[in-house]
């Protein structure tokens, strides 16, 4: 994001920033309560006031200086920039470094495209699927299932997470990768059935696919429900409810394929 350096146009430049600020912050899964208040305590730090009206899929923005005589709106479309609670924690500690440390607009702004650019590579992509599979296999155990099972989980954990991560890598819908994912991971998990190698292989099989559970949304959908943010929260539960009718999809589709069943 560019600046413009003259300070006649700061409620302008402030409005622009804040208005692309909440947009990815809304983009990276944090609820509207949360985005409400940073906004709120960034504005405040330069004098003014902000309002913000919380969209799907757009944030509508107005700064208003302290004696209401100087308004600027702006609109902006919230991007497709993934859950990622790593980005939602450092744009929460810029509003605060704003706030306490009396960063300047351009000094707010730089962080702020330097915390977007760099956070998404910090953390290394096998690392995050090699946790999410054990994880998942963590879940299988907590499920009942032995230690076989728990082989399962893990190898069809990874196997589908790394479809997962090429796919939204290529920015393909959301749906389409829960779909495919969730039938190459119950694909794989039948094996235990099939091949008879354990004692629990139902248990293998639907906890093969939980790494999918669009946990995120159903929260923040409840916690938007609470402030009062209705249309928030009620798009939040429809996109969950609708990935989790894909990943259903998925695994039905995959059990049928092996003509493998848990019951």
């Amino acid at each position: 994001m560019t600046s413009e350096t003259t300070s006649a146009g700061t409620p302008r430049r402030l409005c622009l920033f804040l208005a692309h600020y909440s947009a990815v912050l809304l983009g990276c899964g944090a609820t509207c309560i949360r985005l409400t208040k940073n906004v709120e305590r960034i504005a405040a730090s330069f004098g003014y006031r902000a309002e913000i009206t919380i969209m799907p899929r757009h944030v509508h923005l107005s700064v208003t200086d302290s004696q209401g005589t100087d308004v600027v709106t702006a609109i902006e479309s919230v991007p497709q920039t993934g859950i990622s609670f790593a980005l939602n924690t450092e744009l929460s500690r810029l509003s605060w470094a704003t706030a306490d440390s009396g960063l300047s607009l351009e000094e707010c702004s730089r962080q702020f495209d330097d915390i977007v650019r760099t956070t998404g590579s910090r953390h290394s992509r096998t690392t995050e699927l090699l946790l999410a599979s054990a994880a998942n296999a963590a879940f299988c155990r907590l499920f009942g299932g032995d230690a076989i099972a728990m082989a399962v989980v893990l190898a069809a954990t990874m196997a589908g997470y790394y479809i997962k991560q090429l796919m939204l890598g290529r920015h393909i819908d959301l749906r389409l990768t829960v779909i495919v994912c969730a039938f190459v991971s119950s694909v794989i998990s039948a094996a235990d059935s099939l091949f008879s190698l354990g004692t629990t292989p139902a248990i293998a099989l639907g906890t093969s696919v939980l790494y999918l559970v669009p946990g995120i949304p159903f929260l923040n959908s409840f916690s938007d429900l609470l402030y009062r943010h209705y249309i928030c929260a009620f798009s939040r539960f429809v996109d969950a409810v609708v990935l989790t009718c894909c990943l259903s999809a998925g695994l039905c589709a995959g059990m049928a394929a092996m003509n493998s069943g848990m019951f």
